[in-house]
């Protein structure tokens, strides 16, 4: 397949990875604006009306809503370092690799960690979360939505519930979730929250979507020590957000057009016709892999639509598979990490990827690839079974 590229020079690719996917082509109109100061009148009507489609993104009425300048790293940070002080207890649940990454962020800040965990490609069992939490007092409860490196889903409300009994503020991760399957911060009780850019939203790495309760925010304001980050300190970066409009640091202009282009677009689909567009995509590739006697590692109530993590069936080489559906058809999908390397496939179906079209273009670039690493499979089946589904 002749490979066509951008006029950067970069190869046009068809991102089927744990992220960045492809990003619709308004979106990168909207990037290409021309640039305002980042304290222009016209900048500032902008960024207020990006605020108010990230509150409806998140299904919230929190103030403290706005794009954190960094990628879901930095939105993670910037909960931690201004919700957690020295010797606070803090309980994590660790279930892949992003779980373990709030966890050592936590320990960062001077945090009493306290981490209970579920194995990996499983959601978390609120029953061992409650347990947890009896015995360790925790004063924030960090929890990941949609854990990008298993495919696994954690319902959130049953903890929420946990951390309210305790008194403890609730941190949640949607940076993989946030657009492609319903985040509901309100009905949550979710304190703090952080996403990316680059995944559902179907926008560029480099901002990270945060949003703060009033209780969270009275904890920041109510710090014995002073927030250790003065670049994600909240009492710093809302009076630029908010209506005094301090200045703080230049604000990513042409990241902010595309973040509002992006939700407009979201919310243009609507919020429940694109969590029903990521779960159709993801029934037809199941279906599709399991017409070639591939599974999914991660069990069908507790899998994410947006993020499948395929077994590698035994003999086949992980980087043969993954290295020609690059060089050959110009489809990227990911390696697996941690426990779970050379061991899956991580199939990203995020956002404008997310699409009938590429669902079908890499079954049947499977079909021709796995013979030829030794996987035996029925040909053309891959592609009924997914026809079936959309059918």
């Amino acid at each position: 397949m002749a490979e066509q590229k951008a006029p950067s020079g970069a190869p046009d690719r068809t991102l089927l990875g744990p992220g960045p996917s492809n990003v619709d082509p308004r979106v990168l109109d909207a990037i290409s604006a021309p640039l305002l100061g980042h304290l222009d009148p016209a900048f500032l009507d902008l960024a207020d009306e990006t605020q108010d489609l990230l509150r409806q993104a998140f299904l919230t009425k929190n103030p403290v809503t706005f794009p954190v300048s960094g990628t879901g790293s930095a939105g993670m940070e910037s909960c931690f370092v201004n919700l957690v002080e020295p010797g606070d207890s803090v309980l994590v649940c660790v279930n892949g690799v992003f779980g373990t990454r709030m966890a050592d962020v936590a320990a960062r800040c001077g945090a009493r960690v306290t981490k209970v965990e579920a194995p990996w490609g499983r959601a978390m069992d609120p029953a061992d979360v409650a347990a947890a939490a009896k015995k360790c007092a925790p004063k924030v409860v960090a929890v990941v939505h949609a854990e990008t490196s298993t495919g696994a889903l954690t319902p959130i409300a049953p903890i929420g519930s946990i951390a309210q009994a305790c008194d403890a503020l609730l941190l949640v991760d949607t940076v993989t979730s946030l657009g492609g399957l319903p985040v509901e911060l309100d009905r949550w009780g979710a304190d703090a929250c952080y996403s990316g850019t680059q995944k559902c939203l179907s926008c560029p790495p480099g901002l990270a979507p945060v949003s703060f309760s009033p209780r969270a925010i009275e904890k920041v304001h109510a710090r014995k020590t002073k927030v250790p980050s003065w670049y994600f300190d909240l009492t710093l970066l809302t009076r630029y957000w908010g209506k005094e409009r301090v200045y703080h640091h230049t604000a990513p202009i042409s990241m902010i057009y595309a973040l509002n282009a992006a939700l407009r677009l979201l919310l243009e689909e609507g919020l429940e016709k694109c969590w029903e567009r990521h779960l159709l995509n993801h029934r037809a590739l199941v279906a599709g892999l399991e017409a070639m006697d591939l599974a999914l590692v991660v069990p069908e109530e507790e899998r994410l639509p947006q993020l499948n993590a395929v077994a590698i069936p035994a003999g086949v080489d992980d980087q043969t598979v993954r290295g020609r559906l690059l060089e050959e058809f110009g489809i990227e999908i990911g390696a697996g990490l941690g426990v779970f390397q050379r061991k899956v496939w991580r199939v990203g179906l995020m956002g404008y990827s997310s699409a009938r079209r590429n669902v079908m273009a890499l079954l049947e670039a499977l079909q021709i690839i796995l013979p030829d690493a030794g996987h035996r499979l029925s040909p053309g089946a891959a592609l009924r079974a997914a026809e079936e589904i959309y059918g």
